[in-house]
């Protein structure tokens, strides 16, 4: 058996899945697409969560589009972070090519154009549903962690929570949550330190100065109400097509803690909120997160610590997260290595730094006597990636240079005529 023989025996072996399946694209070997052995990814696994990155302009937007084109008609909904702007084109049907047509006859599959039923979402002042969430619903563990308290000051938090439920008074927004703790500090400080004990003045203020901080990155206009009903993120259509809410955050860049504030929220929410569902056979809802490094930039040891804990905890929820990034090492490595399917477009090497940065993400993948991992990481060519995914016993697929399919929606802004 030949080396191309050999090749299309390992991948049509190691692809083949008894339950339903996503079409990923063709494999490749030297540069050639080999006819009949096509990659995909087994629904079942998609709540182990993924990886999509690469360079600026080598498609990684692309894939997280068909990725939800093609979940959305499997009947599962999909939850997108929108951060360039670009996604809205689900909501319309996409313009053929022959360059279109060309690639689908090397993969094996006809393209089709096709529009999906979207749900536009924002949290700050978009166009779009808003998302908004109150300061109860944080609770004071996750408050106090998006604050970057520490235990004396988190204390406090949870004095003032046990107070406002003790007296059932709300606390819906930041301003109620300022105007608690000014009270506890003043004119009701001595009954706070007989019934609750001591608060210091000096972590009140410590508090008071981190509530700035996250109110001049926006966080006042995602507190408060009426708070986002997370089920309203698995909505099916008439026609059994899963609805893809497309989250607008092309505001958000500027504003990592209000970003990493609203993930952490919406995941927490999210946890407590679906029912257990272990590996049922298909997920309930899977969420792109685009530009994820700007959820781990700025994020303390302790915000780090509950995300790593929910993404590993909520897949039994049947919910898939896929981070969207330029470089692998953009994500912390006790998330990285929860991560079961890995598209690794092209990344660039520039510097000395670049080159080291791209062998240790070709240690990440599957061994392969195929490829060169290391020298393909820096010449897949647009619209290509590397590709690996768990198979439905959870075993990494073998190794595949991928000629990616096209999306079937419009690839670019929802046309304003």
């Amino acid at each position: 058996m030949n080396s191309a023989d050999q090749f299309k025996t390992e991948i049509t072996e190691g692809y083949a899945f008894k339950g339903d399946s996503i079409l990923l694209g063709g494999a490749m070997l030297n540069g050639e697409s080999i006819p009949g052995a096509q990659i995909k990814a087994p629904l079942k696994t998609f709540n182990r969560h993924g990886l999509i990155a690469g360079a600026t302009g080598t498609g990684k937007t692309k894939t997280l589009q068909n990725l939800a084109e093609r979940l959305s008609e499997k009947g599962v909904p999909v939850l997108l972070m929108d951060i360039k702007g670009d996604l809205s084109g689900l909501t319309q049907a996409g313009g053929g090519h022959p360059k279109i047509d060309e690639r689908h006859s090397k993969i094996g599959s006809p393209w089709a154009s096709q529009a999906y039923p979207c749900e536009l979402l924002t949290i700050s002042d978009q166009e779009g549903t808003r998302m908004r969430a109150t300061i109860s619903e944080f609770g004071p563990v996750l408050l106090s962690k998006i604050l970057e308290l520490n235990d004396l000051q988190s204390g406090i938090v949870s004095i003032i929570f046990k107070y406002c439920d003790d007296k059932g008074l709300p606390l819906l927004d930041i301003k109620d949550f300022r105007k608690v703790l000014q009270y506890i500090s003043n004119d009701g400080k001595e009954e706070i330190e007989e019934h609750y004990g001591r608060v210091s003045p000096s972590s009140i203020g410590a508090i008071m100065r981190a509530l700035i901080t996250i109110e001049e990155q926006g966080a006042d206009v995602f507190f408060g109400e009426t708070s986002f009903d997370v089920d309203d993120l698995t909505r099916i259509d008439e026609n059994g097509m899963g609805y893809i809410n497309i989250l607008r955050l092309d505001d958000i860049q500027s504003k990592p803690k209000l970003f990493s504030t609203f993930m952490l929220c919406l995941l927490a929410e999210i946890y407590s909120t679906f029912p257990e569902q272990g590996d049922s056979g298909r997920p309930e809802l899977v969420i792109f997160i685009d530009e994820a490094h700007l959820i781990f930039e700025e994020a303390s040891k302790a915000l780090l610590s509950q995300i790593e804990t929910i993404v590993k905890l909520i897949r039994s929820k049947g919910v898939g997260i896929f981070f969207v990034t330029q470089n692998p090492a953009d994500v912390p490595e006790d998330v990285l290595s929860q991560l079961g399917m890995k598209v690794q477009h092209a990344l660039r090497a520039f510097t000395a730094k670049d080159r080291k940065a791209i062998k240790l993400t070709a240690e990440n993948y599957p061994l392969t006597d195929h490829y060169d991992v290391d020298e393909l990481l820096t010449s897949l060519g647009i619209g290509e990636a590397i590709v690996t995914v768990l198979n439905e016993k959870g075993i990494p697929t073998p190794l595949a240079h991928t000629l990616l399919t096209a999306p079937s929606s419009r690839m670019d802004i929802i046309s304003e005529t």
